[in-house]
């Protein structure tokens, strides 16, 4: 996103990166697919970009995070995703937060609760579980209605169609 020295002196909050995570998820969502999006930055820069594609693909893993995370790993050359962090509108599911840690990310932020697969602390904590040898920082709620709210609209929007 931004590589010249004069934008480095500026300074992005959690909110503008959630931002771009949530035009991610509208992404998802203007092909039909649950708007879940995600990005991974190093310094003032996004590595990797991703939003749900699970019913487009046919593919279980084919959740924002996973494809944000192949994504920076193949821009940085690297599995090791140290220096990074992910901003993801949904709370990772155990899938995505393993995959976090086993990719080094030292910190994820995310930006509403997910009560049934939750497990960057809701249902469970992968994310900072201690037997592990990584954990991550762990920030919540980051733009926490807007990102609630394009889920609560989808999903009323298919039960309105039913």
């Amino acid at each position: 996103m931004l590589n010249n020295q004069e934008d480095e002196r500026l300074t992005y909050t959690d909110e503008d990166w959630m931002r771009l995570a949530i035009a991610e998820a509208k992404k998802a969502e203007a092909i039909g697919e649950v708007p879940i999006g995600a990005i991974i930055v190093r310094g003032h820069e996004i590595v990797g970009r991703g939003y749900n594609l699970r019913e487009s693909t046919l593919d279980s893993t084919a959740h924002a995070e996973m494809i944000a995370i192949r994504e920076a790993s193949g821009h940085l050359q690297a599995w090791r995703l140290l220096d990074c962090t992910l901003y993801v509108t949904l709370e990772p599911c155990p899938m995505c937060a393993g995959a976090l840690v086993q990719s080094r990310v030292p910190r994820v932020v995310y930006g509403t609760r997910d009560p049934k697969a939750g497990c960057g602390g809701t249902l469970m904590n992968l994310l900072q579980e201690p037997r592990f040898n990584h954990r991550a920082d762990v920030v919540e709620g980051v733009l926490q209605e807007e990102c609630a709210e394009l889920l609560t609209s989808f999903f009323r929007r298919l039960r309105n169609k039913s």
